[in-house]
């Protein structure tokens, strides 16, 4: 199939209330010019030099989206253009995207990212570390940066039940959050194996690659 016709399957199963980000790391620019051409905006990468070299050279009105595990020490490249930051797992890496992107005298959106999985191998924060930095005086004196919500990813497995209960844990979590932080409105859970679940259990942003632009190289 080809990447429109990929695109139109997997948009006619997300509702208009639903953003999709089609992630695009790896992938050519041609392959994100055809799906920019079928109206595509949002576009994630998760490798920041990638990122920058695909921003340099294609359309201005694309929104660049950091899905990735985040370095600090490359924050400073991507603080000009990025439109919102996925995976803010550290107090540390949140005060120094507001530290570059005073220098841009931009204010860069973010999701805060939380561990809800059963692996080691994801990042984020606990409920505990959450509230506790929700509520830390230094954070409240950030004005670079807009929290708009959080991003989760579930285990790698192919017990629905466990993925589901994963996704319903970090919603739960989003309806805590919400009551206090009114920018929150954005819940960013679900990939090309599980967004369809995620959706019934919540999101509001789906990040969705091999099923629009085919298997990983």
């Amino acid at each position: 199939m080809s990447i429109k016709e990929n695109l139109l399957a997997v948009t006619n199963t997300i509702p208009n209330s639903v953003t999709l980000v089609a992630v695009s790391k790896t992938k050519p620019m041609s392959l994100i010019q055809e799906a920019y051409d079928e109206g595509q905006r949002i576009f994630g990468e998760n490798r920041v030099q990638e990122m920058t070299e695909k921003w340099q050279k294609m359309p201005k009105d694309i929104k660049w989206h950091m899905i990735g595990h985040l370095q600090r020490n490359k924050v400073k490249y991507m603080a000009e253009y990025v439109s919102l930051v996925h995976g803010v797992d550290s107090p540390r890496l949140l005060a120094e995207i507001n530290k570059q992107a005073e220098k841009h005298n931009r204010v860069i959106s973010c999701l805060l990212q939380v561990h809800i999985a059963e692996e080691d191998t994801k990042f984020g924060f606990n409920e505990e570390e959450l509230l506790e930095l929700v509520s830390n005086e230094e954070f409240k004196t950030y004005k670079h940066i807009k929290i708009e919500g959080l991003m989760g990813m579930a285990t790698f497995t192919d017990n629905i039940d466990q993925v589901r209960r994963e996704f319903k844990s970090l919603k739960e979590l989003y309806a805590k959050l919400k009551n206090n932080y009114t920018d929150f409105n954005t819940l960013s859970m679900g990939m090309s194996g599980d967004y369809k679940i995620a959706i019934e259990e919540g999101s509001t942003m789906v990040r969705i690659g091999s099923s629009i632009f085919g298997s990983r190289n």
